[in-house]
């Protein structure tokens, strides 16, 4: 049996980092991940094929709009073809830096299969292509991501629905899609799939989307995304059925409505060609044997302490698994906290406070940190808040883009609890804040910083501009200034 000072179950962000930076600290490490291709979800189902499809259905949707504006006529199908090879393209260049060969060349033994526990040392991997094997590791990270889930709809069983490991597949954009779930996943592709034509239908349970975000910038963006798709909100999609022989889908609805403090429901139907199922993720645990050798989970998760170390002291996890924030970047982040932990035995904590994340649809929206309503119950009154609108920052009016704001909370002292915003490439220009909250630079310190004009960064100075105003011109300081200045004279 071959021993290594590092076993990484899984080829994903999070597993592929751990991988990479114990190899080049000098541990002998192997790497088991059960697809062909290491890269995990963000490579083959999420963040990049999704960016390409959304890429290109935006340069559709600007020519179209363009054309409008400047009196010009197109005419034609859209090619889906073209969008599809867009995304193939994009993982064949991005996966060479998650090769096989490429982490072979880092010295990482790679194996092709599924990797369940023996003991707490002892990794078994099974492959449909080879006997199975075993190994052990001194200390092991499990990073085997997650999956789609998926709801108990009656009838689901009977219809070819897609999900994001299989939408990229289709052949052409359906006529008509439905999405069940309002999350990213869910509001990317179906902005996506209306761009490139499809007629959506979005059913969300709640009375509103993307519910961890700041609740005053999502009618800013559900303003721009309801021209483009229907939602149909406290909603639930109860049966769907198969309509021969066309091969369409039929949606029973139930709607869920309080009147008077009764719940009133409704009922209808809908016919639709292509069901996406958007409701959120499972995390790939059930064949690795956790319960054999005593690795505590909770709700479907691997429970890990600040170390990201288990309950079993040699076996840590990181990404999708542990249920935090189901990001590529959250595993990175994790990923380089357990490279120092399991190889040297340091006790570095994984750190979510400057943990930003992004809703790709067009206008995005940017998360950083405290929600509003989260800093007032965390801070009572002791905070300030800071917004400004799109419109009044030139670049973004020169670039005819006036939906969109800007939303900073800060303590008196003018350190960032949180940032928000919904506008044209805030995924770039809200970094500057990032960097701000994560080093603890106050607000006012972006004031200083000189920004090219014009710029869409400049609404962060027009941000931090107004700390300044009101800690200059308001209480005794005008007053001060004001004898100063009859003194100095």
């Amino acid at each position: 049996m071959k021993k290594y000072d590092i076993v990484v179950i899984g080829g994903g962000a999070g597993g592929l980092t751990v991988a990479a930076g114990a190899a080049g600290l000098g541990a002998s490490v192997a790497l088991i991940e059960k697809e062909k291709q290491p890269g995990g979800d963000c490579l083959h189902y999420g963040c990049v094929p999704s960016k390409a499809l959304l890429q290109a259905a935006k340069e559709v949707y600007n020519a179209r709009k363009a054309a409008k504006e400047f009196g010009l006529h197109l005419s034609g199908d859209i090619d889906f073809g073209v969008a599809k090879k867009r995304v193939i393209d994009a993982q064949k260049i991005i996966e060479k830096h998650d090769s096989v060969e490429r982490f072979e060349n880092m010295g990482v033994d790679v194996y092709h299969g599924e990797g369940s526990f023996i003991t707490r040392n002892e990794i078994q991997i099974a492959s449909q292509h080879q006997e199975t094997m075993k190994i052990w590791g001194k200390r092991i990270v499990i990073a085997t991501g997650s999956r789609p889930s998926i709801p108990a709809i009656e009838g689901l069983e009977t219809v070819e629905y897609i999900t994001n490991e299989t939408i990229f597949d289709l052949d052409a954009a359906p006529k008509r899609l439905a999405v069940i779930g309002g999350g990213p996943i869910g509001l990317e592709m179906a902005q996506a799939f209306s761009r490139l034509g499809s007629e959506v239908n979005v059913f969300v349970r709640s009375n509103t989307i993307l519910a961890k975000e700041d609740k005053e910038l999502i009618p800013v963006a559900l303003q721009e995304l309801e021209k483009e798709m229907i939602f149909h909100f406290q909603s639930q999609v109860t049966k769907v059925e198969p309509i021969h022989p066309s091969g369409s889908i039929r949606l029973h609805i139930q709607y869920l409505a309080t009147d008077d403090k009764n719940i009133v429901k409704r009922e209808t139907t809908l016919e639709v060609d292509q069901l996406l199922i958007a409701a959120g993720r499972t995390s790939n645990i059930e064949s690795l044997g956790l319960e054999k050798i005593g690795v505590e989970t909770q709700n479907g998760h691997v429970l890990v302490k600040d170390t990201l170390q288990t309950s079993v002291s040699n076996i840590f996890a990181v990404g999708d698994i542990i249920g935090k924030y189901l990001f590529t970047h959250a595993a990175g982040m994790e990923g380089k906290a357990v490279i120092a932990n399991a190889v040297f035995g340091l006790r570095n904590k994984a750190q979510y406070d400057s943990l930003p994340w992004v809703t790709y649809t067009d206008p995005e929206i940017y998360h950083l940190g405290l929600t509003e309503d989260e800093a007032r119950c965390k801070h009572v009154d002791n905070l300030e808040v800071y917004k400004v609108n799109v419109d009044d920052v030139d670049r973004f009016v020169t670039d005819r883009q006036s939906v969109g704001i800007l939303k900073v909370i800060t303590d008196k002292k003018g350190f960032i609890l949180g940032a928000h915003a919904v506008g044209k490439g805030a995924s770039t220009w809200m970094q500057e804040l990032v960097y701000a909250k994560q080093y603890k630079h106050p607000i006012g310190n972006v004031s200083k910083v000189i920004h090219p004009y014009p710029t869409h960064g400049a609404i962060l100075q027009r941000a931090a501009d107004q700390y300044w105003r009101k800690k200059l011109f308001s209480g005794f300081l005008p007053k001060l200034a004001k004898k100063y200045i009859q003194w100095f004279r």
